[in-house]
């Protein structure tokens, strides 16, 4: 292996670790911001409710006040009646009383339905309330989680950023350090890593298969051969690639071919 190539897949490790910190810290207040625009929506949710009550309120006073005025009018016309004189007058009056009766009816009936939705309202008014209490308890609840993840986080990062920091400065000071991290930078900048595992005579990046000559010099971990002279690239994606023997399927013996004809030699 090269000598620069065990130190970048450690620096490799860091850069992942600092970008999955910086993301998290990026994504808790989204997250919370999520559970404030919920928190908002439900109380939003229950003013609406709340408008409707009101509304519903006014509209059963409404009717009774409509109904006492029409109470009152048939009040008047009786006394009407009971001073008229002529037949005429009197069918004419009684008209009047009847349309007024009429109109008392479908004002009760339109008060009884007012008070059917003022029901169901208050129910959802219940529903609402609960909703609105659940949201405010878990944006409060994860706002605090999240303050408290975010200074975790920034610690770590801290930790993390000052490693990265201190080992690019260990891999500038070898010979060929400022070159490797060079093509380090460049590769992570294009394709997000830079390093990827040959395993199983594959890259880990691309899941391309390698070609034999490049697998076994892979593989050769001699001081002169090419892997520990050069940074090896996937010919795929482009990716750094490195061996690591540990991980790597045990290989199947070969099983040695015997003709047919020998084998009816070896059963004589």
């Amino acid at each position: 292996m090269h000598p620069d190539l065990a130190r970048l897949i450690d620096l490799q490790a860091y850069d992942i670790e600092a970008k999955r910190l910086r993301d998290q810290i990026a994504a808790l207040p989204r997250q919370v911001a999520a559970l404030d625009t919920k928190a908002k929506a439900a109380v939003g949710q229950r003013a609406v409710v709340l408008d409707l009550i009101v509304k519903e309120e006014a509209l059963r006073r409404r009717i009774e006040s409509d109904i006492a005025d029409l109470r009152q009018k048939i009040v008047r016309i009786q006394k009407k009646i009971d001073a008229a004189t002529t037949a005429i007058q009197v069918t004419s009056l009684e008209h009047e009383a009847v349309f007024a009766r009429a109109e008392i009816n479908r004002l009760e009936d339109a008060e009884l339905e007012s008070m059917e939705r003022a029901e169901a309202l208050e129910v959802q008014r219940t529903l609402a309330d609960q909703a609105v209490a659940g949201a405010t308890v878990t944006l409060d609840k994860e706002s605090a989680r999240a303050t408290q993840a975010v200074a975790r986080d920034r610690v770590s990062l801290a930790e993390v950023d000052g490693r990265r920091a201190a080992l690019r400065a260990q891999i500038a000071q070898s010979p060929t350090g400022e070159a490797s991290l060079a093509i380090y930078d460049r590769i992570a900048r294009a394709k997000g890593t830079a390093v990827a595992q040959a395993l199983n005579q594959k890259c880990t990046a691309c899941q391309m298969m390698l070609r034999p000559q490049r697998w076994n010099d892979l593989r050769d971990n001699s001081p002169e051969s090419e892997s520990s002279q050069t940074l090896m690239a996937c010919e795929n994606c482009g990716h750094l690639l490195y061996y690591d023997p540990a991980r790597d399927a045990p290989q199947r013996a070969a099983v040695p071919f015997e003709s047919i004809a020998a084998q009816i030699v070896r059963s004589l």
